[in-house]
């Protein structure tokens, strides 16, 4: 039992407590008060504000997206595809490069491969030297080409033009190839890149070619971003010196399903990627060749992060690395799900990466992780300027 004394000196310090107990509660209620006439003072755009996720996905992307018609359960698109990625050497002899790219089509359609993917620049050395020397003249998309490389669609007919030994002007024989060995074996075929010539300006561009399992051929794309980098004392490249950019985002429906397609350097720019998906594309291809600098670090990560951005698979092909070649591309062609997953890859060597795409784990992620639901339309927005026109 405490003492009287104990018990009034507990008292007397109790009450000491409460003292300081209330002055500093009333020191945090005029601080409080103090913050609350600031944010008054707040202009009201900086406020936040009040959104529910209907209300601010909807705006987040200009136009809204598009389904990609293999989710649609009414679709007849098969619900796995095999991928084959061929990662080809490429020399200064432009029929043995295209012989080579047809043996490569060939062997993956054998191997029962529904999509192939060519690198890209896999007709000539990548250089700006070479561009305009082994560049073809490619007729509008979407078009039929027919027996002997001549291209037909609405408009009429085009033919390309290439050089031989005698220098004289045949058709588009790469395009040709392409055209009439996706015809043959049935395959969809993303034609990696070659140098094309504009027929109307001459302008040079860096294109890869797309076509249906019919032979046609479904859309061009233009390299939209010029690889121009200076690293001082490593590598030194300009596009520009040589090629125009293209102008146009490129989304196709394939007898796989939608595919959207960008170039090499074209897939360090994640808006690219993101309009595509917004457009409905499962699938983004990049034939690419990034160089032994950055690819060790880059190439992997950015196949991943434009994966995993837009739940959507990301496929990649390169060149195989030449020894003595003057450029030294980094190989490594890469197929990635839309969990960031590998699902293939490759060494520098010449070879084809095989692997099997399930096309049910594009809906699955989108399920599991609603993103397309929770985007702040009312804080950012993507804005497809080619699809809003």
């Amino acid at each position: 039992m405490q003492s009287p004394s104990m018990t009034a000196a507990a008292f007397a310090a109790s009450l000491g407590l409460l003292a300081v107990s209330h002055r500093r509660c009333g020191r945090l209620a005029s601080r409080l008060q103090s913050l609350d006439r600031t944010a008054r003072r707040v202009p009201s755009s900086f406020a936040p504000r009040a959104s529910s996720s209907s209300s601010s996905s909807s705006g987040a992307r200009v136009p809204a997206p598009v389904a990609p018609p293999c989710l649609d359960e009414r679709s007849s698109l098969p619900s796995k595809v095999k991928v084959a990625l061929c990662q080809l050497p490429v020399g200064e002899d432009k029929r043995l490069n295209i012989a080579n790219a047809r043996a490569a089509i060939e062997d993956a359609a054998k191997d029962g491969a529904a999509l192939v993917v060519l690198p890209e620049m896999w007709n000539c050395p990548y250089s700006n030297d070479s561009f305009a020397v082994y560049a073809e003249t490619i007729g509008p998309a979407p078009g039929r080409w027919t027996g002997g490389g001549t291209h037909t669609n609405g408009a009429g007919t085009g033919k390309g033009v290439t050089n031989d030994d005698d220098d004289e002007d045949e058709e588009a024989e790469s395009v040709a190839m392409l055209s009439e060995v996706a015809a043959k074996l049935k395959v969809v075929l993303v034609g990696g890149s070659i140098p094309e010539r504009c027929a109307t300006t001459g302008a040079l561009y860096n294109t890869c070619c797309v076509f249906d399992s019919d032979g046609t051929l479904l859309g061009k794309h233009r390299k939209t971003h010029l690889f121009d980098i200076d690293i001082p004392g490593e590598i030194t490249f300009k596009e520009s010196d040589t090629l125009r950019p293209g102008t146009e985002l490129t989304v196709v429906d394939t007898a796989v399903g939608r595919v959207g397609v960008g170039i090499c350097f074209d897939i360090r720019f994640p808006e690219l990627a993101m309009a595509c998906a917004n457009r409905g594309a499962a699938i983004m291809v990049y034939p690419g060749a990034f160089n032994t600098v950055t690819g060790p670090i880059h190439w992997e990560l950015l196949q991943r992060a434009r994966a995993v951005d837009n739940q959507m698979f990301v496929l990649t092909c390169s060149p195989a690395r030449v020894p003595g070649a003057a450029y030294q591309a980094w190989g490594h062609s890469t197929a990635v799900g839309p969990w960031a997953e590998i699902i293939g890859t490759t060494d520098e060597k010449p070879g084809r990466v095989t692997c099997e795409l399930d096309m049910e784990q594009v809906r699955i992620r989108r399920r599991n992780m609603p993103l397309e639901k929770q985007r702040r339309g009312d804080v950012y927005q993507l804005r497809d300027v080619g699809a809003a026109t």
